[in-house]
């Protein structure tokens, strides 16, 4: 009778029982990069009104379906002009300094880098901005977040030919949003829409900090 084989037994270490190996099953999320930090706040509805005061070092962003329009509005209504930061205007800074084919990424480069010199150092900071997405204001909003900074937004209403079919979807998802309060999921913390006369009467938009009480 021949004698069976001897089996070998392995052990496994305490250290080694917790790894990952590929005959069992991968966990959920295992190799999955982190999600993106939750910036979501509740935020209060605005209304118009002739002065508008957002606390200093605060970011806001002006959305809209003109940008020439929203420009406009911020440099008549601002107190610090300098506050005012758009790709628009970092464009015609750079017309004649750089190629057709440069433009686009150095605009986006400086821009990006004076919001981010404005916020680090405390300073207020209003962004005209370049489309009506989520997109471009995500991580603008999460650049403020980061550092503890206000986050504002108007959403000022164009004229209708002004607009294109592709962005008047978006602004109707966006105006309603701004009305219910919905924009919160974006790490905004106050919003307000400004239309019609509503634009024309607001006259000034100040940073500074609430009037202490008498």
């Amino acid at each position: 009778m021949s004698t069976p084989p001897e089996t070998r037994s392995v052990k496994i270490s305490d250290d080694e029982r917790g790894g990952w190996s590929s005959d069992r099953p991968r966990r959920d999320g295992a190799d999955s990069p982190p999600k993106p930090r939750d910036i979501s706040v509740r935020t209060r509805v605005l209304q118009p009104a002739f002065r508008l005061r957002y606390s200093p070092g605060s970011l806001l962003l002006i959305v809209s379906g003109s940008v020439e329009q929203a420009e406009q509005f911020a440099n008549r209504v601002l107190e610090e002009k300098n506050a005012m930061l758009s790709m628009a205007k970092v464009r015609r800074l750079l017309a004649g300094k750089v190629t057709a084919e440069e433009i686009e990424e150095r605009a986006a480069q400086l821009l990006d880098a004076a919001i981010t010199k404005r916020l680090q150092g405390g300073d207020s900071t209003v962004v005209v901005l370049d489309t009506v997405t989520p997109e471009e204001r995500e991580p603008l909003l999460r650049a403020a977040a980061s550092l503890r900074r206000p986050r504002h937004l108007i959403l000022l209403e164009a004229p209708r030919d002004a607009v294109s079919d592709e962005d008047r979807l978006v602004l109707n998802d966006l105006r309603k949003a701004v009305d219910d309060g919905d924009v919160g999921s974006e790490g905004i913390q106050t919003a307000l829409r400004l239309g019609g006369a509503s634009i024309a009467d607001t006259k000034k938009i100040v940073f500074r900090p609430p009037p202490a009480d008498d």
